[in-house]
């Protein structure tokens, strides 16, 4: 059974290769030119980095959580957390930062768990209000928190290089779920946390 499905691996691997080599005879290249030879390469081992998201479960982040915190019951943001993802429609850098927070009612996670939760849905091809929306469902599902809020900013570089091509454009979106949702009071302060 291992060897069929290193096999299928392998086999996935060359066409992926083969598909980038298509690709720049495509563009009007040679990829056998010494410039070219090894970028089928480098391209299908930088794919299988940008899309490592697909072999992960961001759930499994959030299941180690502590509830010896001394009585804690405030916010817990991490803001500023820096992402790479793709878009879905042209395959296009989407970079950007997330801020994430949650107020929890017994446990708490380890902040560089969020980090891995955002590094883990961003690792897959993405349109920026998806992204935002299931970093957040996550942490709610998992962690059963009084409140989550993620507010995600990013620039899309098929926005930025090519179509309209309107560089320095940043696009901003926010889930807000439980107290952050439903009392303006407590939204407002995670919003001023946050920055805005």
């Amino acid at each position: 059974m291992a060897d069929a499905a290193r096999s299928d691996d392998h086999d996935a691997r060359e066409r992926a290769l083969e598909a980038v080599r298509e690709l720049l005879r495509w563009v009007g290249e040679d990829p056998e030119r010494e410039g070219l030879a090894e970028t089928p390469r480098r391209v299908v081992d930088a794919y299988q980095e940008y899309f490592r998201g697909y072999s992960e479960v961001p759930e499994d982040y959030l299941k180690k959580t502590f509830e010896e915190v001394g009585g804690y019951d405030e916010i817990v943001l991490l803001r500023d957390i820096p992402f790479h993802s793709h878009c879905e429609h042209h395959m296009a850098p989407i970079i950007g930062k997330a801020h994430v927070a949650y107020l929890p009612q017994t446990r708490v996670v380890g902040i560089s768990k969020l980090a891995r939760v955002v590094q883990a849905y961003a690792k897959r091809l993405q349109v920026q209000e998806r992204l935002t929306a299931e970093i957040a469902d996550c942490i709610s599902n998992v962690l059963d928190p009084a409140g989550v809020g993620v507010v995600i900013e990013a620039t899309h570089a098929c926005m930025t290089c090519r179509g309209v091509e309107t560089p320095g454009v940043i696009m901003t979106t926010s889930r807000m779920m439980g107290c952050f949702r439903d009392d303006e009071k407590s939204r407002h302060e995670l919003m001023r946390l946050m920055g805005f």
